[in-house]
């Protein structure tokens, strides 16, 4: 059963970095969302096993949406994707229960084994 994931950018370029680097890994994309609502939104109707958020984003930001994410469901796994420069919002996320968090840029591998690492329950954080 392919491993399901909702990545969460308002970058289309990244969107799609993210999706390549977790397709070579056997992940389905179930969804993308460009902005907090949308993924508030599109975590209800496909429930991922892990989703990928960005923390700045225009309107809704990373962090309400995982705020929300997490009322819904607590037990959902959230992998922050963000430049090390948000180490302050980075830190405000994973105290908010993102579950682990890997810098822009990223290597596909770290990627991987990151979000993989999410799945089994084993946070580097």
């Amino acid at each position: 059963m392919p491993k399901r994931v909702l990545i969460v950018d308002d970058s289309m370029l990244m969107r799609r970095m993210i999706a390549d680097s977790l397709s070579a890994g056997d992940w389905e994309v179930v969804a993308e969302a460009c902005d907090g609502a949308e993924a508030i939104e599109r975590y209800q109707q496909t429930r991922p096993d892990v989703v990928t958020m960005d923390i700045v984003m225009p309107g809704t930001d990373g962090l309400h949406a995982l705020a929300r994410i997490l009322q819904i469901d607590p037990a959902a796994k959230v992998v922050v994707v963000s430049a090390l420069n948000q180490t302050r919002l980075i830190s405000e996320a994973i105290r908010k229960g993102a579950f682990d968090f890997i810098a822009k840029p990223f290597l596909p591998e770290q990627l991987q084994e990151t979000v993989d690492s999410c799945l089994r329950g084993m946070a580097r954080v």
